[in-house]
């Protein structure tokens, strides 16, 4: 190709795009990463765009210091959709991997879209984890508001929130509620089924393209999402004494596979247990074994199905448990110099998405992460 035509090619994009922007010919396509936008130092990932206008091919571009550009022939898909992929790697931290992509049409290849939204692909490091929590709880109604925060005692400025088998990667920049704290908040809702399930975070700075260590994972559950509605109760009934054994039965009509049992302002996730059917109904019976004054509270129950574990059932009717008594017994096995006293065995066991929980004589008394004193206080 001749250096004029080289330069009325560059020339006609340039202008074909500056047209397009102005009169609006196609609408942006979309650009993900499969399998997922985070990718581990060294992997590889499939960069997609794509479009519902039938668009003839794509223009793929890297960003940054290390630019380059990559023209793609599109794929039919069916109802009309078209899409493109590109191979992408080795991946390394060593500088920001942000791409977007523009369409075109054969007839007008001089004409590009808007740029796609740019997609940063991810690369977690090994600096301090940053913490994700929601002030919502882990249960979440459909349509309520849903906020996910991120906080560190690194002095991130930057922060990006990642879905399990999601392709969307927000970022928000950092600000610091208080000294020696960065967080950034992610503001989610309302909620749909599509909000359920397993989050992390990560931290970073502005002018690095270093990620952090992912943090915790956390689950979000949908309730509502079935017309169960299961009902809570109480034995020997919601005044006891401590130091005396309750069970918490949740029953259902429908058929169900999995109880949960909530507790409000728990820090913990909710307890998950296998139904089991008696008497015409599914039910699961949450032992706690024996009681002390930080069993009291107010309890929820939701049924769900283990083909999709974060889409719960309308919550029972609240159970206000009051546990009575001047002083707390002291089980056999605990120690009070022990912070983690008469401490059990819990098995999360998401196969593919029941947990079920064993201990001494089937009880879940004193476990630190859901029943024990010092997250139910």
């Amino acid at each position: 190709m001749t250096p004029s035509l080289t330069a009325l090619l560059c020339l006609g994009l340039r202008v074909g795009l500056r047209t397009h922007v102005q009169a609006g010919v196609h609408n942006k396509p979309t650009l993900s990463a499969l399998p997922s936008p985070v990718v581990t130092s060294g992997g590889n990932v499939t960069l997609r765009c794509g479009s519902w206008q039938g668009l003839d091919g794509f223009i793929l571009t890297k960003e940054g210091e290390h630019k380059s550009s990559w023209t793609l022939d599109a794929q039919r898909r069916p109802y009309g959709q078209t899409q493109a992929l590109h191979p992408v790697g080795p991946v390394t931290p060593s500088h920001r991997w942000t791409f977007r992509c523009h369409g075109f049409n054969r007839d007008k290849p001089q004409v590009w879209s808007a740029p796609s939204d740019p997609l940063e692909l991810l690369v977690p490091g090994v600096s301090g984890k940053p913490s994700l929590l929601t002030p919502q709880g882990p249960v979440v109604a459909s349509g309520q508001s849903l906020t996910l925060q991120c906080r560190s005692d690194v002095g991130y400025d930057r922060f990006a929130l990642s879905q399990e088998g999601g392709q969307a990667l927000p970022q928000r920049p950092g600000r610091q509620p208080q000294a020696g704290l960065s967080q950034a908040d992610f503001p989610l809702g309302p909620v749909t089924s599509t909000h359920g399930g397993r989050y992390r975070c990560y931290g970073g700075h502005s002018l690095s393209s270093a990620w952090s260590a992912p943090s915790d994972p956390l689950d979000v559950l949908v309730a509502g999402w079935f017309p169960d509605t299961p009902s809570l109760s109480v034995q020997p009934g919601p005044v006891v004494a401590s130091g005396e054994n309750v069970t918490l039965l949740c029953q259902s009509g429908s058929r169900t596979d999995t109880f949960l049992l909530s507790k409000e302002e728990a820090a913990r996730p909710p307890l998950r247990l296998r139904s089991k059917y008696r008497g015409r109904h599914f039910q699961a019976e949450f032992s706690m074994s024996p009681v002390t004054s930080a069993h009291s509270g107010t309890y929820r129950c939701y049924s769900s199905l283990s083909s999709n574990p974060y889409l719960l059932s309308h919550a029972s009717a609240p159970l206000e448990l009051v546990v009575s008594g001047a002083a707390d017994a002291i089980h056999p096995s605990q120690n009070t110099s022990d912070p983690t006293r008469g401490e059990i065995t819990q098995i999360w066991g998401w196969a593919p998405s029941v947990m079920s929980c064993q201990g001494e004589a089937g009880s879940l008394g004193g476990h630190p992460g859901f029943w024990g004193d010092s997250d139910l206080l």
